[in-house]
């Protein structure tokens, strides 16, 4: 059984998001000939500030929200917060790679209210 099933659902949807923003990153290093860094190439540093944005900020989140959630948060709570870090982060990616810049604000505008979100949320669950 599955202690905190939304969080677990979401953990497993973020692994595939990391390496949906992995994969593009080796393709253009292989294309830029780069091997580190991002030699000054836009386009590569900008896949790499995006997989980086995501690395800093999903691991925490999702163990700040499966605290709440194993520990009886609501349902319903978890729920909104677990669509509001997948919203946040697709309009994040989206932004930085090539979409507008209002999707990059409004993704990292929901992430931060997610991780506030589920930090509220578990400290509540503390007292």
């Amino acid at each position: 059984m599955i202690v905190a099933p939304i969080t677990s659902a979401l953990a497993a949807l973020a692994a595939v998001a990391l390496v949906g923003l992995s994969v593009p990153i080796s393709a253009q290093r292989f294309k830029a000939k780069v091997s580190l860094g991002h030699g000054r190439d836009k386009d590569l540093e900008c896949r790499v500030r995006a997989q980086a944005n995501f690395v800093e900020y999903v691991p925490l989140t999702l163990i700040v929200l499966g605290l709440a959630e194993a520990g009886g948060a609501s349902t319903t709570a978890i729920a909104i917060i677990a669509a509001a870090v997948v919203l946040g982060r697709l309009a994040h990616a989206w932004g930085m790679l090539g979409g507008p810049l209002r999707a990059r604000q409004l993704g990292i505008l929901l992430t931060w209210g997610a991780l506030l979100s589920a930090a509220v949320t578990l400290a509540l669950r503390l007292l």
